[in-house]
């Protein structure tokens, strides 16, 4: 049987494109590593050259080519001696590039097929227009071998120095690489738009991290933990009484002692066999205590306390240590900062965490049609929007650091994009779309942004792009219509703020949408509803977008799925009271 390994190739200078990590870029989607991974998944091992990538699977392999960069025949020399270090190296290779955005493994299988059946030392892909794909090839092993150690040097090679005479070219699909900006953002512009789930994942995985620092809880809400939160002192710190009640010593009747052991108060003197002392909720316990026997279970007569004889047997102590000890994890990395954790932080003593975020936005709206204050003019409308945003924010633990209006130029996103403020979030209202006054995606094409999300399979907020500044700010391009904007938002807004600080996602809600064959449609819709009485929600199926009336009395959005009949499970997202 015929085994194959593979290598693939993540490094370089990419120098036509400015220096980025290429092979990070998303398309559609998933990232061209992804995308080149997913190709060779059945390969027996996996070679990646380039920088070390920690979310990578433990199996593949990851080497550099030393030095770094050295072009893309030093890079499969690299490869190729880390798989000859391998047991039973395999009889082919896969040599591939992670800069083909639309590569499936019905490709590489087809090249394999060929490699398999024929007498070729190696097979490439050639695009549609004849031009081949030297990095799009399986070899025979025992030729790339000869091929490599053939060169006097393998440094600033270019592949063809490796081709062999005996070749074979296949004409395959997809196989179009992305060398410069243009062309990738032709690919991106040519995938389909992106699944609501296919987004988050993109936002929460391919958004930049914001950096960790230490600050206090109570002024950090909305962060998120960036290593796990251990106490500085055990809880409780003494034994307590956990009720209202007695300690007692040994067996009863107890002898009631005149003192009282109360909370905040000083610990009472130590209990004798056969002692009780009366107690308060959260008192230190006397030394000797057997236990603690709340008000209702005992009666006292002439100083001497029993347990009455349908009481049940309790231990009402909560002893020292019994929620943590010092040094415990009270909450996991990725925890958010809510008023519980900055609660748990007091309690467990903890002064400063480690943390990203909170996260701080601008929020810009745009169009010369929207007027904030002052009388409307001939053709204007209210921004009923833009003044509840900053409110609408911070319901996803988001700050809003300041809210401006752009108007309809041609380069006007080119100032915002370039301002040097501090923000790690641009919240762009309108100009999303391909319209003539949408200006913000030639502006981001201009800035050299990357690309996160470029269209959205949703409606509303198809038009929704998502994408990120060289050393920041994020990006969040909304549709203009104030429903669709805000249904965007809440719709993206968590997995934005999950990729910056790295919080653990929520878990999703998920409920029977009782009018589902109703409401749904050929695409997925994001709708407001109702609670419904008998469980689940009632979602409206006319909603206008230039306003949020729609909103009044809702309790939440739902996401309904193409072609959903009644009763289908549905995903829930509150809105705040």
């Amino acid at each position: 049987m015929t085994t194959v390994d593979a290598i693939v190739l993540a490094g370089g200078r990419a120098t036509r494109m400015g220096g980025v990590d290429k092979p990070a870029i998303a398309v559609g989607g998933r990232a061209m590593l992804t995308v080149a991974l997913d190709a060779v998944a059945d390969c027996v091992r996996t070679v990646v050259v380039g920088p070390h990538r920690p979310e990578l699977a433990p199996e593949i392999r990851q080497v550099q080519e030393v030095p770094a960069g050295a072009g893309p025949v030093a890079a499969v020399a690299c490869a190729v001696r880390a798989l000859e270090e391998c047991d039973f190296p395999a009889d082919l290779v896969v040599v591939l590039a992670a800069d083909l955005p639309f590569l499936t493994a019905a490709v590489i299988g087809e090249l394999i097929g060929h490699a398999t059946t024929s007498d070729a030392d190696a097979v490439f892909a050639t695009d549609e227009s004849g031009r081949p794909q030297y990095l799009v090839g399986v070899w025979r092993r025992t030729a790339l071998l000869s091929a490599l150690r053939q060169l006097d040097s393998v440094t600033n090679q270019p592949m063809k120095a490796l081709v062999p005479v005996d070749t074979l070219m296949v004409t395959l699909p997809g196989i179009t690489d992305c060398d410069t900006p243009e062309q990738v953002r032709a690919a991106q512009a040519a995938a389909p738009a992106l699944s609501l789930a296919q987004a988050r994942e993109l936002l929460r995985t391919g958004i930049t991290r914001l950096p960790v620092h230490e600050a206090r809880p109570a002024a950090v809400r909305g962060a998120a933990l960036a290593a796990p939160l251990r106490a500085a002192s055990a809880l409780p710190r003494f034994d307590v009484s956990a009720m209202d009640g007695y300690a007692v010593s040994g067996e009863q009747p107890w002898r009631l002692r005149h003192d009282v052991g109360f909370a905040g108060g000083e610990r009472p003197v130590g209990l004798l066999a056969g002692e009780a002392v009366r107690i308060a909720t959260g008192a230190h316990v006397p030394e000797g205590t057997d236990t603690v026997v709340r008000d209702e279970f005992v009666r006292l007569d002439d100083g001497l306390l029993r347990r009455l004889p349908e009481a049940p047997i309790r231990d009402d102590v909560r002893h020292r240590g019994e929620d943590w000890h010092s040094g415990d994890i009270v909450a996991a990395e990725g925890t958010p900062v809510t008023a519980a954790l900055i609660s748990v932080a007091t309690a467990a003593e903890v002064v400063t965490a480690q943390v990203r975020g909170p996260v701080r936005a601008r929020i810009v709206m745009t169009g010369d049609e929207i007027r904030s204050e002052g009388p409307l003019h001939s053709g204007q409308t209210r921004d009923s929007v833009g003044p509840v945003f900053p409110e609408l924010l911070s319901w996803h633990g988001i700050e809003s650091s300041d809210r401006v209006h752009l108007r309809d130029t041609p380069n006007g996103f080119d100032d915002v994009l370039t301002d040097t403020t501090d923000d790690h979030l641009l919240v762009v209202v309108g100009a999303t779309g391909g319209g003539a006054a949408d200006q913000l995606r030639g502006a981001l094409d201009r800035a050299g942004a990357r690309i996160l999300v470029h269209r959205l399979r949703m409606r509303p907020g198809g038009s929704t792009v998502v994408a990120e500044l060289r050393g920041g700010p994020v990006i969040l391009g909304l549709p203009g219509n104030p429903y669709a904007a805000v249904a965007t938002l809440w719709a993206l807004a968590p997995a934005i703020v999950s990729g910056l600080t790295g919080r653990t996602p929520a878990r999703v809600r998920t409920g029977p949408l009782r009018n589902a064959g109703d409401v749904s449609g050929p695409v997925p819709r994001i709708l407001p509803a109702r609670a419904a009485d008998a469980g689940g929600w009632t979602a409206d199926g006319h909603i206008r977008t230039a306003h949020l009336a729609g909103l009044l009395d809702r309790d939440g959005l739902v996401v309904v799925p193409p072609d959903a009949t009644d009763g289908a499970l549905v995903e829930y997202l509150p809105l705040p009271g």
